[in-house]
């Protein structure tokens, strides 16, 4: 759905700031009620919490659905779609707030302590394969359905999904009733403060993905630099994907033994090189592989940062601290989006994307010297 809304919102306006404002539409809600998300996932049934929000998600998509319809468009102007999607994405960064924390929660009641970095990188896989085969199809559905018969097949999928969500088992609350709602909200927020490890591997990914979302752009450069069209628009848009996911598969057959945290740190810069490259290409083949290859590097930072959070986490305080890393990591993106879009209108498209990769080299260099023990972390 992500890549259809970014490739429909270009179509229907013709400018990168509004692809940007779709991720601050998100980025608002999803960041003011992540601390109160996580509280009320600790308190809750994950199982039933899940099937609420997935299902308002569902009747989000339906209502982007009926505005794509050729009816709606006929009967009234591009100005009232553009804003009944910013409507609609605003309550799908509500909903995220409740999903996302519950979702990396749920993990750990379902498996052994044992198993836990292998379950966790099984779901970073599974996700991932998601995300490539949206990121690529989309382009295809759109040439070949066009928006509205692409946000039928989404509806179908999202529905599908809530009745899967049906064969998990109830999932207690983990949260103490007799706690304060101030005081349970952020317990979170003071672990991650409190756990320097969490805090810098947490950190370094929030500035990566907040300079480097070159993502955000890849309609414009599908679109206006490469000249490719929506099949090559989709396949660019999972490139990222297809790299992460060969890096999580590989790190679930070998695992890295040592020196994790220094490791993460040479990914994150090598991430805002492959920005740079892609930022700079005019060769549809070069900006695939150099947006492909930045997966592989955030694949492995992915896999690091989830790692250290599953296994330092305690169990009763998992969705608070979920929520957290759901604040500062997953809306991150949404405001990258935003900051890519506002760069691209001040400073022109490939500028904006270079000098994105520019600030990620940067943070990297700062926390070299500003978190020293995150070069030593090992797990």
């Amino acid at each position: 759905m992500g890549t259809l809304v970014a490739w429909w919102m270009y179509e229907l306006t013709k400018d990168p700031l509004n692809i940007g404002m779709i991720g601050l539409a998100e980025a608002i809600p999803a960041v003011g009620l992540a601390l109160y998300g996580g509280y009320i996932v600790d308190k809750s049934d994950k199982r039933k919490l899940l099937l609420r929000a997935m299902s308002l998600f569902g009747i989000c998509a339906l209502i982007l659905l009926c505005t794509s319809t050729n009816w709606f468009q006929l009967s009234f102007a591009n100005k009232a779609i553009v804003i009944a999607m910013y409507s609609v994405i605003f309550c799908t960064g509500v909903i995220r707030a409740f999903s996302g924390p519950a979702f990396g929660a749920v993990i750990a009641s379902l498996v052994p302590r044992e198993n836990l970095i292998a379950a966790s990188q099984i779901s970073s896989t599974s996700y991932l394969v998601a995300s490539i085969t949206g990121h690529a199809i989309a382009g295809f559905f759109i040439a070949w359905f066009h928006v509205t018969g692409t946000f039928m097949i989404i509806c179908s999928l999202i529905f599908t999904g809530v009745g899967f969500m049906y064969l998990i088992k109830p999932k207690p609350p983990g949260i103490s009733s007799e706690k304060k709602t101030l005081e349970a909200v952020t317990e979170g927020l003071k672990f991650v403060f409190k756990t320097k490890e969490v805090l810098a591997a947490i950190s370094l990914d929030l500035f990566a993905v907040l300079f480097g979302g070159a993502a955000a752009l890849v309609p414009v450069y599908a679109s206006v630099i490469l000249h490719v069209g929506p099949k090559g628009y989709g396949l660019l848009n999972a490139a990222t994907d297809i790299g992460a996911i060969m890096m999580v598969v590989w790190l679930t057959l070998s695992p890295l033994k040592k020196r994790q945290g220094l490791k993460l740190l040479f990914a994150v810069a090598g991430f805002g090189a492959c920005i740079i490259v892609f930022g700079l290409s005019k060769w549809y083949w070069l900006s695939f592989f150099a947006l492909m290859l930045s997966g592989v590097l955030d694949g492995l930072s992915v896999v690091v940062r989830g790692n250290i959070m599953q296994l330092k986490t305690p169990d009763e305080l998992r969705g608070r601290v979920m929520s957290v890393n759901s604040m500062f990591i997953n809306s991150s993106n949404e405001i990258g989006q935003f900051e890519s879009g506002v760069a691209a209108k001040l400073m022109g498209n490939v500028p904006s994307v270079v000098f994105g990769g520019c600030m990620t080299i940067l943070v990297v260099v700062v926390t070299w010297f500003k978190a020293p023990s995150l070069k030593k972390l090992e797990y």
